[in-house]
């Protein structure tokens, strides 16, 4: 039988009926073989398309991932702006720097020919006036004589002025002695008649009893520890140049004392901040001893704090040996089980702003706190975008979109809630629509796996918690208000390192949630504790709240 490769045109003729079935079955056969070969062929392509968009995404990670080393081993390490992003302003500053002179020469060109006038003298700058509050010690230098030395006058001249100049100068720190003298009183006429009869002061409370520190040494030991960072051993050292022998040892016995005696006014400033509607929280890695290992562990600072725009300001930390769920969980209030369970205070409710790491999950969880709301931040979504923008153009576009919802977003300060939320209503609101609309489009043309669709599902999959502000005018658009107040432990743990134990951690967060509070406040923070150390000790449990932060009255000297 003549095959189907074999066969000519001029074999056709004769053929039997038999030989022609054969040979369309045969044909058959061969188109089905190619369509299954083709079919085979498109899988395979498709197939090696799939791992060259794979291949793809990877260099892209991995490009990515190197650029990400070397900005943070040679870049800033702050969210300024990156070379490219500088490169960028500065080619626009050139154009419209360009424009706009082409458009004054062509104003100038039409107007009519003026005499020049002559330019005014470069105003010298002013040096800010030393504060009106500072110790003056006055020095008068005046000549020793005043009598007029012109030729034939010699009469007395007359004081017609003056010049002043001020210069700074500083005294270091003074230690000085309380001497408490308590005078013993006896009734002579009682002696004699067998009767003792002796009156006596009773000794001033103190907040540690028995110990050399007053109310202003603890407060400046707090102060140099958790605001200016100073290790004990060099708070030593320092107040050895005074001549004043302070061993590590008093100091940490001093700070551990205060501490502990403001563990109510901690508590009393926790339920002030958690009395609020709008709550931010973030967390922060510390280092902590562990002795039994001979090394460090880590743990965790969470951080509370009130909204931004509340009329008063408060911030908290809990120190935690973990990041998991069940530590904001507790500190808020409630419990991860089943509504009804017992809990140990009342849960929280209100707006919480967070970023979206898993931990506020079960914080935010309907289920059990449907009175909770979540608010996530959009520097997180922008900082997403800002680590790509040398390696893609989809970067590029997304940080000049947010920018310009962040310069918007800045014109609103010093409105209240009402009128931000009707001003973004009116003006951020589109543009987060159409940023919005245009991340779903890009969202289209980039492969799966790489870190520009990453950074775009960031942002895309929690939409609603990113945007939510805008239904809101008192919640912020963004988290960086807590991040400012997390800022003293990242400068603390650089310089004493890590936490001695668990107790010395909670210690500081008490120490540390009182001062930071105090600053909010706008108080100096050593004058708050120097007054609160000293009222402690008499002042009643029930009226407590009066010694916090957004409370406080300094009492007169």
């Amino acid at each position: 039988m003549l095959s189907m490769r074999d066969l000519k045109p001029h074999d056709l003729k004769g053929l039997s009926q038999e030989a022609v079935t054969a040979l369309a079955a045969q044909m058959l056969g061969h188109i089905e073989q190619q369509a299954r070969d083709l079919e085979a062929q498109q899988k395979l392509l498709q197939r090696k398309d799939r791992d060259i968009a794979w291949r793809d995404a990877k260099i892209e990670k991995i490009t990515f991932e190197l650029t990400r080393l070397k900005r943070w081993k040679f870049g800033a390490k702050s969210e300024a702006m990156t070379a490219e992003q500088r490169q960028m302003f500065q080619d626009t500053l050139l154009e419209d720097e360009a424009d706009l002179e082409a458009q004054l020469a062509a104003l100038q060109a039409a107007l009519p020919k003026t005499q020049a006038k002559p330019k005014a003298a470069p105003r010298r700058p002013r040096r800010e006036a030393l504060p009106a509050h500072l110790r003056r010690e006055e020095h008068p230098h005046e000549p020793e004589d005043t009598t007029c030395a012109t030729p034939g006058c010699g009469q007395p001249m007359t004081r017609v002025g003056e010049d002043v100049s001020e210069r700074l100068d500083i005294v270091p720190a003074e230690f000085f002695v309380h001497k408490h003298i308590y005078g013993k009183w006896a009734c002579r006429c009682c002696q004699r008649q067998g009767i003792e009869r002796l009156v006596q002061e009773p000794a001033e409370p103190q907040i540690i009893d028995g110990g050399i520190a007053a109310s202003g040494f603890a407060a400046h030991i707090l102060i140099s520890r958790f605001v200016d960072h100073l290790p004990y051993y060099r708070q030593e050292t320092i107040n050895a140049r005074s001549g004043v022998h302070t061993p590590r040892s008093t100091l940490a016995r001093t700070s551990g004392n205060a501490g502990a005696a403001m563990v109510p006014l901690f508590e009393a400033h926790k339920r002030f901040v958690l009395s609020c509607p709008v709550l931010h929280a973030d967390e922060t890695p510390v280092s902590m001893l562990d002795p039994g290992a001979g090394k460090t562990k880590r743990a965790y600072i969470w951080a509370y704090a009130r909204g931004e725009f509340d009329a008063q300001q408060g911030v908290i930390y809990e120190f935690c040996l973990g990041r998991g769920s069940q530590y904001p969980v507790t500190f808020l209030g409630g419990s991860q089980g089943p509504p009804g369970l017992m809990q140990d205070q009342p849960a929280w409710q209100g707006t919480l702003v967070c970023d979206q790491y898993g931990g506020y999950d079960a914080v935010l969880d309907k289920r059990v706190y449907p009175q909770r709301i979540a608010v996530h931040c959009a520097a997180h979504a922008r900082r997403k975008f800002d680590e790509l923008i040398g390696t893609s153009e989809v970067a590029k576009e997304a940080i000049k979109r947010i920018g310009w919802i962040y310069h918007v977003e800045g014109q609103f300060e010093g409105m209240d809630a009402q009128q931000r939320q009707t001003a973004r209503t009116q003006l951020t609101r589109p543009l987060w629509n159409e940023l919005h609309v245009w991340l779903k489009l890009e969202r289209r043309r980039v492969p799966d796996g790489g870190s520009i669709a990453a950074a775009i599902d960031y942002s895309l999959n929690s939409w609603t918690a990113l945007t939510r502000h805008l239904e809101d005018g008192a919640v912020p658009i963004d988290n960086n208000f807590i991040e400012r107040q997390i800022k003293p432990w990242a400068m603390g743990r650089k310089a004493w390192l890590f936490c001695g134990s668990e107790l010395a951690g909670q210690r500081a967060a008490v120490v540390m949630s009182l001062v930071q509070s105090a600053k909010l406040n706008g108080h100096d923070p050593w004058a708050y504790l120097r007054d609160v150390l000293e009222r402690l000790p008499s002042h009643p449990n029930s009226r407590i709240e009066e010694l916090l932060p957004h409370r406080w009255q300094r009492t007169a000297d």
